[in-house]
């Protein structure tokens, strides 16, 4: 076992998902990925993940529900991350339980700067 803090990536693009796991690697965390919530919620209940980064539009099931089923039992920061850019999907999002959001597409430097922000805040 490893040291390194966990980010679990839920994302049903797979060019994302290897840009994430990619750059949180180097910058030090342990990546376990997911291609939609389904999948997402048991890599969450296998592992202990210091921040999920979750995507809003996926097959099988979607980011809200995910964040809904995710709530039920855990507080662990949830950054979405979403092609709608809308207010509404925000609104419903933070409603749920998102603690940020970010627009894709989005910076690497951002992405891993509000990584590091969150992962940081909530070490016990």
């Amino acid at each position: 076992m490893t040291n390194k803090p966990l980010i679990l990536a839920i994302d049903d693009d797979e060019n994302v998902i290897k840009l994430i796991k990619a750059n949180l690697t180097i910058e030090g965390f342990e990546v376990l990925t997911a291609s939609n919530g389904q999948d997402g919620i048991k890599q969450f209940e296998d592992s202990n993940p210091s921040l999920i980064l979750l995507d809003v539009m996926m097959p099988v099931m979607d980011g809200l529900e995910t964040i809904r089923h995710i709530r039920k039992t855990s507080n662990v920061p949830i950054v979405m991350l979403t092609a709608k850019d809308d207010m509404r999907t925000l609104e419903q999002a933070l409603s749920l339980g998102a603690d940020d959001f970010i627009t894709k597409p989005f910076s690497l430097r951002e992405l891993t700067a509000r990584v590091k922000s969150k992962v940081r805040r909530t070490k016990p």
